[in-house]
């Protein structure tokens, strides 16, 4: 019995009801069956749009070591641009449990770029052949093993330089205005519980901003080791199925 707002795919295991108005498919639809742990969605969704950047990448690549036609790169650009956008949130509903390589993730991605490309060049979504393949266009020359430690790293640098750097910068700038105006206001300071030298309220507060200052530093420091990709190592590092250079051009 197949439910009117659903649309039947296909996979090694069988056929497998999809709904009808999303675009992932049946390794995603399996991974919601398996794996119904916490609320959907709560895969970090800075993980997901900077698949977009990823898949994108590729593509671009693949297509200048002659493994993507132009009609595929432009169309699956197209759709990795409205994921990093924000646009298609909703089909990706997964939960962080999952594979440990991130399997599912990496497929839902690709399995979204299969189905939205179909219907954007003008198909009926769940009939017709598609143009881009999962596996074979969108996902070609990658691996989970390296698409998402990729994305878990481009996620947490741009949320560290874009949100928490600049949010604790702010709170420092704050303590210091602070620190300047209770310099004058004079309190006991406390050792093992009892009373000990006076200071001022602003040195007490200097030495909040010391420690935010400290750990802006500390942040800054983690940037470079996050901006090491994995992109191009595909299966377990090995760089299997992927022509030679071509995690240098991702990156580039």
């Amino acid at each position: 019995f197949k439910p009117m707002n659903y649309r039947i795919e296909t996979d090694t295991l069988g056929e497998i009801l999809i709904p009808a108005d999303k675009y992932w498919g049946a390794q995603t639809q399996r991974s919601l069956m398996n794996f119904p742990i916490g609320p959907p969605g709560s895969m970090p969704i800075e993980v997901i749009h900077a698949f977009g950047i990823i898949k994108k990448a590729a593509a671009i690549t693949n297509n200048k070591f002659g493994l993507l036609s132009d009609e595929k790169m432009k169309i699956i650009c197209r759709v990795c641009d409205e994921i990093t956008d924000g646009r298609l949130d909703e089909h990706f509903p997964l939960v962080i449990w999952q594979t440990g390589s991130g399997t599912h993730t990496n497929m839902n991605c690709n399995e979204v770029i299969a189905n939205r490309s179909h219907v954007l060049l003008g198909n009926k979504s769940g009939s017709g052949e598609r143009l881009i393949h999962p596996n074979d266009d969108a996902n070609r020359s990658q691996s989970s093993n390296d698409t998402f430690p990729t994305a878990m790293n481009m996620a947490a640098y741009r949320k560290i330089v874009e949100y928490t750097i600049p949010e604790i910068e702010r709170l420092s700038r704050t303590l210091s205005k602070k620190t300047a105006a209770m310099n004058r206001i004079v309190r006991i300071g406390r050792t093992h519980m009892m009373d000990a030298t006076p200071l001022t309220l602003g040195q007490g507060f200097s030495g909040y901003v010391s420690q935010l200052k400290h750990g802006i530093r500390a942040l800054k420091n983690t940037l470079r080791h996050l901006s090491e990709l994995a992109i191009g190592g595909t299966t377990v590092g090995t760089g299997f199925n992927s022509p030679q250079g071509y995690g240098r051009e991702v990156v580039a």
